[in-house]
């Protein structure tokens, strides 16, 4: 292999540094390519088994007359792939999708080429055992297809060459469902590979395993191919912040923000603790000089422990860096860049060094932010600043739990679960106004669904998991999107998968008690204390009574669901179920009261035995109707005030908030944001899955705040399906003023307001074509397209 000069590879340095100079353009693929067999071939590596881990580099040379005004192609991998035209990276994909609805991208490609002599070149790699948990897999392989007859001559075939990349190994000390990390030896690795100069006579001719196919035109599958539904992913510089500690040798902290070398001299071993300031999602990016036989081990963690508890995450004394770990071993070469195949997570980085008889040189050292690329486009403000940085916070978790699904928790699963997807799916509304990603999710979810009717708890996943209530929290989750997005086709193709959910759980109720008896699988609720996991039934996050049947919470969590589909089967004319679900409703409301209200307490008891209280089986008394409109008030100040109760943690207090909406407390939310605060004061920077000790400090489902802002203070929701007219009922409560924007189909909601004496005054805005309705304290006002005065008292 040729080397290339440092000239040529401080190029490539400064072209993947500043990749987003050259976007590609998105585009539309052709619609022939959804209506029979693709002429490109998948494409794979010969003598090598295509179901283990590797990494594998694709080039093809392609030689136009002039640079073309347009070149579009069409772009898939199994497992993943990242895209370079003449050495410059293009794209990465593809989105995650599974094997029956697999993607490919559509790029124009145009503005990398150039007259004569093109290298397109792709990099494909495949975890094989370690395959992260979300990722689905067939075997390795790779299709591009042109988009018309004048790209064609991109398609992959035998033309394109092949080498399998053995600088790459696992490490294994991976984090639970994300996959293995990296090691990586740069003496085997062939640098320039991406480039024209790069000499490959010694690759071999990829092996075609067959053609590309769309649903619906095969006796047979491999990978079903279905068009991109998403944007690509954001991918912008993220400079690290400071070396907040350096031991075995003394050198300059500063290197990180001066850009200037850092010198590591041989035979040391040298340790860096590097503070990102703040948790982040990105593709960690080293350049070192030199140092041939030395090694950098790169470790990335949310939090520093001791004695695996963590603390103030500022904290870093006697703490130490315990997390997923990627190895690179230079080798002696100029300007060789480590960047790991999946992005990482982290707010500090530990480099290990060992150098041997050469000193090592780190030219420098940055991340490039990785996330579904929504926009700050709502806001809020208020004159606390406490709700601020609650709101920066939130909108930060919410964004590192959004790639090409919605994650759970960027460091540990990376998985999209209904229980949190409902949740990041309403900040994504509120926040962007961008609806594909929560699109995406609906349509996965219902993909899920077994043979027995309801879907999975998390998609996509290669190990089916189910948790029965999520599958309600989908069938609430489509009637969101109802509310929100004037998209009647779409709602229309989730009624039959609805209606299978709905089946599982009707069947699963006893006719004796009019309550749902034993449920199988894991029937996860929350998280309290009271709910440990252990190995033995029931499994954590479940409450005990749901073993032999009878539980309040999951029979009223049925009742609130169905109360969701009714409205969806009355407004696309199917009465037939409406009506039966409106009665099978009714029951399970009735009989719950009756077997598990508590007179005494005047609360909903967890089962008819009354040996068992908690807030959870009153909120869904309240959200459900179960409870009499006239007692819901009275039970939620119980709920709210008595300790003795099994407690809502920072999940499940999103419905919380939705039974304090309900009972008309809504101006109390501000005072109940405590449990954020609490975070804020031990340094998180995104919220956590659970009150300390957590596992994880980011987990989507405790970004709430974010959507309550502006659709609790500011008040601002669909008054009717679709988002066709808006209702302003704002909730200042302690605050004296807010504002907040929403963005809204028709374009943006605007609200300012201030408060003295309980009365308000304030603008309302909204856009052409958008009516609706202001409430607040008994008063209606018309709101109008445009600017609207908004005077109470």
């Amino acid at each position: 292999m040729k080397q290339l000069s440092f000239l040529v590879i401080m190029l490539l340095h400064v072209l993947w540094v500043h990749a987003d100079v050259n976007k590609p353009l998105e585009a539309q693929p052709s619609s022939r390519l959804s209506n029979g067999h693709w002429s490109a071939q998948w494409i794979t590596c010969p003598g090598v088994s295509p179901y283990e881990y590797s990494v594998y580099h694709f080039r093809k040379s392609l030689t136009l007359d002039k640079q073309p005004e347009s070149f579009i192609i069409n772009i898939s991998a199994d497992n993943r792939y990242r895209l370079f035209v003449n050495g410059q990276p293009v794209c990465w994909g593809p989105a995650r999708g599974i094997v029956f609805h697999w993607y490919y991208e559509t790029v124009n490609i145009a503005s990398f080429l150039h007259a004569g002599e093109n290298i397109i070149a792709v990099q494909v790699w495949n975890m094989g055992e370690w395959t992260p948990g979300a990722q689905q897999t067939l075997k390795t392989g790779l299709i591009i297809q042109g988009n018309t007859s004048q790209e064609e001559g991109i398609n992959t075939d035998s033309s394109w060459k092949v080498y399998q990349n053995k600088s790459y190994s696992p490490s294994l000390d991976h984090r639970q469902d994300v996959g293995c990390s990296d090691i990586v030896k740069a003496d085997a690795y062939p640098w320039g590979w991406q480039t024209a100069t790069y000499q490959d006579d010694d690759w071999v001719a990829a092996r075609p395993i067959g053609n590309g196919q769309p649903y619906g035109c095969g006796t047979g599958y491999d990978w079903v191919l279905c068009p991109r539904d998403i944007p690509l992913m954001e991918e912008s510089l993220l400079r690290m912040k400071e070396i907040r500690r350096m031991q075995g040798w003394k050198g300059d902290k500063n290197f990180l923000t001066d850009n200037a070398p850092l010198q590591i001299p041989p035979h040391q071993r040298v340790s860096l603790l590097i503070d990102q300031g703040f948790l982040t999602t990105a593709y960690p990016e080293l350049l070192v000089s030199g140092g041939k036989d030395a090694s950098v081990k790169l470790t990335y963690c949310e939090a520093l422990m001791k004695e695996w508890q963590k603390a103030h995450r500022d904290s870093i004394d006697n703490r130490q860096v315990i997390g997923m770990s990627d190895i690179f071993y230079p080798d002696g070469g100029d300007e060789r860049l480590f960047r790991p195949l999946w992005f990482r997570t982290y707010r500090y980085i530990q480099l290990d060094i060992t150098t041997q008889d050469a000193p090592l040189i780190i030219n420098d050292l940055h991340g490039k932010y990785t996330g579904y690329p929504f926009k700050e486009n709502g806001y809020f403000a208020c004159d606390n600043p406490l709700l601020k940085e609650i709101w920066t916070v939130g909108w930060r978790t919410a964004r590192l739990c959004a790639h090409e699904t919605y994650f759970d928790c960027p460091y540990y699963e990376q998985l999209q679960y209904v229980g949190d997807t409902r949740i990041q799916a309403l900040i994504s509304l509120y926040v962007d106004g961008d609806d594909r990603l929560m699109r995406k999710a609906i349509k996965m979810f219902d993909y899920s669904r077994s043979y027995e009717g309801i879907t999975t708890s998390r998609y996509p996943s290669r190990t089916p998991q189910y948790i029965p209530p999520f599958s309600l929290y989908w069938v609430n989750m489509v009637h969101d999107y109802w509310m929100h997005r004037d998209d009647p086709e779409f709602i229309k193709s989730c009624l039959p998968g609805i209606k299978t959910v709905l089946a599982w759980f009707e069947e699963k109720v006893d006719n004796q008690t009019g309550m749902l008896g034993h449920l199988p699988h894991w029937n996860f609720i929350d998280w309290p204390k009271e709910w440990p996991w252990n190995n033995e039934k029931p499994l954590g996050g479940a409450p005990p009574e749901v073993i032999d049947g009878g539980s309040s919470i999951l029979t009223l969590q049925f009742a609130y669901t169905l109360k969701d589909a009714v409205d969806l089967f009355r407004a696309f004319g199917d009465m037939y179920h409406a009506q039966k679900y409106e009665d099978l409703y009714k029951v399970l409301c009735k009989s719950t009261l009756q077997s598990c209200w508590d007179n005494e307490k005047s609360l909903l008891g967890n089962t008819k035995q009354l040996n068992s209280f908690s807030q959870h089986a009153n909120i869904m008394g309240i959200l459900s109707d179960a409870i009499p409109v006239e007692k819901q008030q009275a039970v939620f100040e119980k709920l709210n005030s008595d300790p003795s109760l099994i407690q809502a943690t920072f999940y499940y207090r999103f419905y919380l908030f939705r039974a304090l909406k309900k009972v008309g407390l809504a101006e109390r939310y501000v005072s109940m944001l405590t449990p954020w605060e609490d975070m804020l004061n031990i340094g998180l920077t995104t919220f956590a899955e659970n009150p300390e000790p957590t596992r994880s400090d980011c987990h989507a489902w405790s970004a709430s705040p974010v959507y309550d802002f502006l659709a609790t203070v500011c008040g601002v929701e669909p008054e009717t399906p679709g988002f066709k007219s808006v209702k302003i009922e704002p909730h200042l409560g302690e605050l004296k003023q807010i504002k907040g924007a929403v963005p809204h189909p028709k374009g943006m909601i605007e609200i300012e307001l201030r408060k003295k004496n309980a009365q308000l005054t304030g603008v309302v805005s909204l856009p052409e074509g958008l009516t609706g309705h202001f409430n607040y304290q008994g008063k209606r006002l018309v709101l109008h397209p445009g600017k609207n005065e908004i005077k109470t008292r």
